[in-house]
């Protein structure tokens, strides 16, 4: 289900996890370092930028999971990953990590791209909406791109779906093409 050397870390974590009873406060965790990334420029760079040594990433990161209350089996592992110089790819160990969670708890994985961040109105109708076709629990990572000017585009599975009014309107230029 996972692979790759991130898949391996998301996998060893997940077993420790499971040990240690502490799936879900892990997931939060993780969940709540992905956002900390995606919100700061600064994070990002000092996740990915190889300039930085294994010791000042430690440091740095551990300012950051104490400010942000990250603490435990989730700390402990993103401070080993920071140490073996692989925090270059904590995002995909996360999503890997997300991916064991799902299949452990028998949920499917949904990715909803938008064209502008969703309330959690529309989110929780979206969730309902794909755990109705689905039978099964859904997590959706949402993604946003305002290329798609409007509409979503949900993939579920080897499934895509595209109501997108970039691609309707690429679909009327299309035709109208063919008809001159």
């Amino acid at each position: 289900m996972v692979s790759g050397m991130a898949g391996r870390y998301a996998t060893a974590l997940f077993e420790l996890a499971l040990e240690e009873h502490a799936v879900d406060a892990v997931k939060a965790d993780l969940d709540r370092f992905d956002g900390l990334i995606a919100d700061s420029s600064d994070l990002q760079r000092l996740v990915r930028s190889p300039v930085f040594t294994a010791d000042v990433q430690t440091k740095a990161l551990s300012a950051v999971l104490d400010q942000a209350g990250i603490g435990g089996l989730s700390a402990r592992f993103l401070k080993v990953v920071s140490a073996n110089r692989r925090l270059f790819a904590a995002p995909d160990m996360i999503r890997g990590f997300r991916k064991l969670v799902a299949q452990h708890k028998g949920e499917t994985q949904a990715t909803v791209t938008l064209a502008e961040k969703p309330t959690e109105a529309h989110l929780d109708a979206i969730r309902d909406a794909l755990k109705a076709v689905t039978k099964k629990d859904v997590q959706v990572d949402v993604k946003v791109d305002p290329s798609i000017i409007g509409g979503l585009v949900v993939k579920l599975g080897s499934r895509m779906v595209d109501t997108s009014l970039r691609t309707k309107l690429n679909a009327i230029k299309l035709a109208m093409k063919e008809v001159s």
